[in-house]
């Protein structure tokens, strides 16, 4: 079985756009209208999901080690 990991996009300006949204929005995922504790950032549905890929808003990357 192979590991998993998730990690920072390294487009530095998208992480900076990301993340200056995410502190206006009390760190509730800035591509989502519903603000509940499984849109905060991290999201649930990236936790919990078993693709590989980036998240939602394009933040965090999964993908195998």
């Amino acid at each position: 079985m192979s590991k998993v990991r998730i990690r920072v996009n390294d487009d530095k300006n998208l992480v900076n756009e990301i993340r200056t949204k995410l502190k206006e929005n009390d760190n509730y995922c800035p591509c989502r209208i519903d603000k509940t504790p499984e849109t905060k950032c991290m999201c649930k549905e990236f936790l919990d999901d078993t693709y590989l890929g980036e998240c939602h808003c394009g933040l965090y990357i999964k993908e195998v080690m």
